[in-house]
């Protein structure tokens, strides 16, 4: 059996543009693995079979890509504690992690570069959750370049009490509706010059904001001492960075009547 850690993320900038021809959107987003991490764990087994996480769909289609043959599936264990639903990735990274261990325990594992086509078809974040460190993401999401972040702060979450993930296409109509792709191609290039100069952990202050969804716990999260706040991915979660441990928690305990919180960091490593 193989063991590992399938780390949550944060968007750290999402800037999104038109509508393209397949559905999906452009986009240009800053992803950020963070230390909040569910547990997966993966073995050989005659049929393809997913315990511990009821609602899973993906790691179970993650397995289907990599089975062995004929009769030589995977059996896979999920113990869950990011956030379900809230814009962290928790299903994505379940996903690419099983996809990994999986391919492992094949007879003949295959390629990076086939991993990476079988997460592009599970979804356009999964990609990111086989690599290593911060990444650029461009097109859908899934075409991506490491780039260098400052990784010295602290993360706090929150999801929101009583507030339900809206549907992920209902959010992207909601910002067609709106016509929030208006200029998509100047604040992408922006966001790629700004890149090159974010060498501490205050210059991630002037990203962007998320153009998908935003919140007034941003702005609370600001008062009491982040030096960022915003929405990740299309939410509900927020997320606030601090310079301080201190600070941070002080943080934690003033805005935890607000919903669920978790007082994490930075993590490079897949």
């Amino acid at each position: 059996m193989s063991r590992a850690a399938a780390a949550a993320k944060i968007n750290l900038a999402l800037i999104v543009g038109p509508r393209r021809s397949d559905g999906l959107h452009e986009v240009a987003t800053v992803y950020q693995r963070i230390a909040l991490a569910d547990r997966i764990a993966v073995e050989r087994s005659p049929e393809i079979r997913v315990d511990g996480f009821t609602s899973d769909t993906l790691v179970r289609r993650a397995l289907e890509r990599v089975a062995d043959g004929e009769d030589v599936g995977f059996a896979a264990w999920i113990d869950k504690r990011i956030p379900v639903a809230a814009g962290l990735g928790g299903g994505s990274s379940d996903a690419a992690t099983a996809l990994r261990l999986a391919n492992q325990l094949r007879d003949e594992p295959q390629s990076h570069d086939a991993l990476r086509a079988h997460a592009r078809g599970l979804g356009a974040d999964v990609p990111f959750f086989l690599e290593e460190g911060p990444q650029l993401g461009l097109r859908d999401g899934s075409e991506l370049a490491p780039i260098e972040l400052p990784q010295d702060y602290w993360v706090l979450l929150l999801v929101p009490r009583g507030k339900k993930k809206r549907a992920t296409k209902d959010v992207y109509d909601a910002f067609d509706a709106r016509s929030g792709e208006r200029v998509f191609e100047q604040r992408r290039d922006a966001l790629l010059e700004m890149l090159g100069s974010l060498r501490r952990p205050r210059d991630l202050a002037a990203l962007p904001p998320n153009d998908l969804a935003s919140s007034p716990l941003a702005d609370e999260l600001r008062n009491l001492g982040a030096f960022r706040a915003d929405v990740t991915g299309a939410g509900p979660a927020v997320y606030g960075l601090f310079l301080h441990g201190g600070r941070a928690r002080e943080a934690q305990k003033r805005i935890s009547s607000a919903g669920r919180t978790w007082l994490t960091a930075p993590a490079w490593y897949r």
